[in-house]
């Protein structure tokens, strides 16, 4: 088993990218980082590294325990990486996940059957103020 390995391939078999050009392609771009400073894709990496990458907002945080040349199956990853997030970064994606449960884009669709019902639910909570003065004859009705 070798002692190093390039960044994008650790990332690529440990699952953390899809392709391993798409980890190469994060490195690039600067998304990638080991002991806190920029990491190319050709950077070499061991035992005991701390390496984050940055997924608008949040910073995901993986230290290496084990090198691995291949790609493996899901149920291996924790013998190989550990995931050392703050805990600051992990309630910021619990607020996000609630954030995107709550919040709709307007003009998305229908209402559910729940959103629907507490909205008449609603409406039908609020009282009703009549003008009495109103007359549909001054507006031409």
């Amino acid at each position: 088993m070798a002692s190093e390995i390039r960044i994008d391939k650790w990332l690529w078999a440990v699952r953390l990218f899809k392709t391993r050009s798409l980890a190469a392609e994060a490195c690039k771009k600067g998304k990638v980082f080991v002991h806190n400073t920029p990491a190319k894709p050709s950077r070499t990496i061991n035992i005991g590294d701390i390496i984050q990458i940055h997924r608008n907002p949040i910073v995901y945080s993986f230290k290496v325990l084990n090198i691995s040349q291949n790609r493996m199956g899901a149920k291996l990853v924790p013998q190989f990486m550990a995931h050392v997030t703050t805990p600051d970064q992990l309630a910021l994606i619990e607020l996000l996940k609630l954030e995107k449960d709550n919040n709709r884009a307007k003009g998305t669709g229908r209402p559910t059957k729940k959103e629907r019902r507490s909205l008449e639910e609603f409406i039908d909570d609020q009282p009703v103020f009549i003008d009495e003065e109103w007359d549909f004859d001054d507006v031409g009705m």
